[in-house]
């Protein structure tokens, strides 16, 4: 299907899949010698997730780690979205009838309580997100934090040490082709150090070299050991993923 086909599919604006193209969203299966996007089934399907985490306020940047992660699961999502439609259900179903019982009281039909009011509002987080997060996101890098509040004050210092002497090496060598046997070798020593304190498997490992590049607080976190070190590292750690997975 073109690009318009799907908006008046969907409902959306071809500015909006538009959007989504530029920013490694949601990107058509092809496009034709003549510029046309053409979007396959499976694009629909991506799109339907897009749009059911849109509908609950996740921000788009969220929706593209989840749904790029290799854990990512589609069925298990539609589940989750269910749950939290039903949520937003109870919420709104209770803000309807605090609505009517407010039209009540100003026509002096009944007395609302000051607490009766405010039924319905809910202004905590989104548990969903939360659970979304940790099944498809950087539930890795939580686990690696927790460990490493476990650490005593020596552990800690000794662990920083190494942390940052192997950015160093990989900083030095950020030069290199990320296929080639030395940048391998840099990024195993990574991937071995990360396994130290969290449990990463190839397909994590591989993720979060990704989210090194995406999240921009990453990027800038890497990139003060060497400019462009970011994504050398996402590049070989996502050759060495893909290379020890066979």
């Amino acid at each position: 299907m073109k690009v318009k086909e799907v908006a008046d599919l969907v409902g959306i604006s071809v500015r909006t899949l538009h959007h989504y193209d530029a920013i490694g969203l949601l990107t058509p299966a092809e496009t034709t010698e003549s510029g046309y996007r053409i979007y396959s089934g499976d694009d629909l399907e991506t799109l339907q997730q897009i749009l059911f985490f849109r509908e609950l306020d996740f921000p788009l940047k969220q929706i593209k780690e989840i749904i790029n992660s290799p854990a990512f699961d589609q069925e298990e999502a539609l589940i989750l979205h269910r749950n939290m439609l039903l949520k937003k259900r109870g919420q709104l179903d209770q803000m309807i009838q605090t609505i009517d019982k407010t039209i009540e009281h100003k026509k002096g039909e009944i007395k609302m309580t000051d607490k009766e009011k405010f039924v319905g509002f809910d202004f905590s987080h989104n548990p969903y997100e939360q659970e979304a997060r940790e099944r498809w996101g950087d539930k890795a890098v939580d686990e690696s934090n927790a460990k490493m509040r476990s650490l005593s004050k020596d552990g800690k210092k000794a662990y920083g040490a190494e942390f940052n002497g192997i950015y160093r090496d990989l900083a030095s060598i950020r030069h290199e082709v990320p296929e080639s046997d030395v940048a391998q070798a840099g990024i195993k020593v990574w991937y071995d150090f990360l396994n130290k304190i969290g449990n990463y498997s190839l397909d994590a490992f591989k993720g979060l070299g990704q989210m090194y590049v995406d999240d921009e607080r990453f990027t800038k976190n890497i990139d003060q050991f060497g400019e462009g070190l970011s994504v050398f590292m996402r590049d070989a750690m996502a050759i060495y993923a893909d290379r020890h997975k066979k």
